[in-house]
């Protein structure tokens, strides 16, 4: 299951719960034979299965949004990064001023470009174009403070410095995803949810064997939507950074 897409999660866990309620429903008329003290044990174990399915719908929620606010976070400390050592750039000579500050709009049309492309078969361009770009930053950088070490250079190399590593961060937080383990434990809560659900249905055919399912299922969504940094609606979108480009463009 394609994790990266929201809504083939969401028809896939909705097409695999229906069919686990119907099945437990089946397998609730064929076999079952309970007393009444039966059913009042069978609805205490079935309410406590889905009690413990809306409190992991609720971690795993968490986990999403954390992810989203940390992406979002570290769109906003990048641009900053950006724009201030836009600025400082501008102390140095300036020859070495303005291929440096050329050099750093094209990184950040690049770093705009991350955030704001769709298909992960385009990162891995962008990636390239974006690493080489910080290598003749930080050469540019480099041989300006060789040729001229003082505490102004000094304040230049250890902003561009930050440039870099707000990068990585930004990277890392797009590849810290919520586990494929923790997917799977939801998916077979669900799955075991409507199979009593349907266990204990009493009336044959009923459409509410349809509402755990399509109510979880769009659960299911809104957390794969969040947790994806590019697949679905919900994506970080890098408005800080398009007004770092266009405040350096005013320049």
């Amino acid at each position: 299951m394609n994790l990266d897409n929201p809504f083939t999660v969401f028809a896939v866990c909705l097409l695999v719960q229906s069919l686990a309620a119907y099945f437990g429903a089946i397998a609730g008329r064929k076999w079952r034979k309970m007393t009444a003290d039966d059913h009042q044990d069978f609805d205490i174990v079935r309410a406590a299965t889905l009690t413990l399915l809306g409190l992991l719908i609720g971690f795993t929620f968490s986990m999403a949004v954390t992810r989203y606010d940390q992406r979002k976070t570290l769109e906003e400390a990048e641009a900053n990064a950006v724009g201030t050592e836009y600025l400082r750039i501008g102390l140095l000579p300036a020859e070495d001023a303005a291929r440096l500050r050329e050099l750093t709009r094209q990184y950040l049309d690049q770093r705009i470009a991350f955030y704001s492309t769709p298909d992960e078969r385009d990162v891995a361009s962008i990636n390239a174009a974006t690493a080489k770009l910080q290598g003749d930053l930080w050469a540019a950088v480099a041989r300006a403070a060789n040729a001229d070490p003082n505490p102004v250079m000094a304040l230049v190399v250890a902003g561009m410095n930050d440039v870099l590593n707000a990068q990585g961060y930004t990277q890392a937080a797009y590849w810290n995803r919520i586990p494929a383990a923790a997917w799977a434990m939801l998916i077979l809560m669900s799955i075991v949810c409507n199979l009593l659900i349907g266990y204990g249905e009493r009336r044959k055919g009923s459409l509410l064997l349809l509402v755990l399912p399509v109510v979880v299922s769009i659960s299911f969504l809104l957390i794969a939507d969040i947790d994806s940094p590019r697949g679905g609606i919900i994506r970080v979108n890098p408005q800080n950074l398009l007004a770092t480009a266009e405040s350096m463009r005013a320049q």
